[in-house]
Parts: structure tokens; sequence; C-alpha cells
């Protein structure tokens, strides 16, 4: 257990998701003058930069630093670096896309649908969320690892 907790590469990402959404939560609260804290956008999906996307290529570019960018592991880190960023701008924002035309057809006075909750719509990133989130979980990854004198 004491390994796993002075993992440095496992901390890089963890702390790269929670600033990420943390930076959410604060520009919700600025831009949409909320005085109630919206506790679901630390964990909750989507939104501007993909925090998906910056922990795991926060992760890759640690692993490339202190294992070389030519090692293997480095090599499966960047594989999944591009399936999740596919996922986060594809198939999630499909997937976003489809629930709010969903809810959609179950608002309107037409047939009686039942349904005991609305699809949650916000899945997904755009590409530019999605690049966003590549070049802060970059810049993530080589300032912890500098940091850290890794």
């Amino acid at each position: 257990m004491t390994e796993l907790l002075k993992n440095k590469l496992l901390w890089i990402p963890l702390i790269t998701w929670f600033l990420v959404q943390l930076f959410k939560l604060i520009y919700e609260i600025i831009t949409n003058r909320k005085s109630k804290i919206n506790f679901k956008r630390i964990i909750g999906a989507g939104g501007m930069p993909s925090s998906h996307t910056a922990c795991i290529s926060s992760l890759a570019t640690s692993i490339g630093v202190t294992e070389g960018f030519g090692s293997a592991t480095f090599a499966l880190a960047a594989v999944f670096t591009f399936i999740v960023m596919y996922d986060a701008a594809g198939v999630r924002r499909a997937a976003g896309k489809q629930a709010r035309v969903l809810n959609k057809i179950i608002e309107t006075d037409g047939e009686e649908i039942n349904v005991q909750e609305k699809l949650v719509e916000f899945l997904g990133h755009s590409p530019m969320e999605v690049i966003v989130g590549l070049l802060v979980g970059i810049c993530m990854g080589l300032l912890l690892c500098h940091i850290w004198d890794l």
C-alpha cells in the first residue's frame, strides 16, 4: 500500500483530473453567477477542457518523461490516450446528442411516455475541448515531472 501511495505516476493524472474538474466548477460559478455550488461538476462529464483527455495525456507524458518516449510503456499509454480522445469526442458526444433528442421527445405533448428521469445530455466533448484537454494534460505531466524531479 505504501508503494501505491508513493507512486507519482499515479498521482500526476489524479491531480490533473481534480484540478481540471475544479476549474470547471469555478468557471461555472463565475460565468453563471451562481451562489449555490453544483458539486456534480466535480465528478460530471463534459465541458471545457476534457478532464478525461487531460488525465490520460498527463499519464502518457509522465511515462514518456520517466521511461522514455521510445518505450513500450509510453506507446501503450499513447494509444490509450488516443482511444480516450476518440471516445470523448466521438462516442460519448454522439450519446449526449441522442439523449438531448430523446429528452425533447419525452417533453412533447404527444403520446404519454413513462420515463422516470431525463437522460444525461452532457456526456461528450467537442474536438476543441479534447484538444485543450490534451494540451493541459501534456503541460501538467511535464510540470509535475519537473516539480517532483522525475
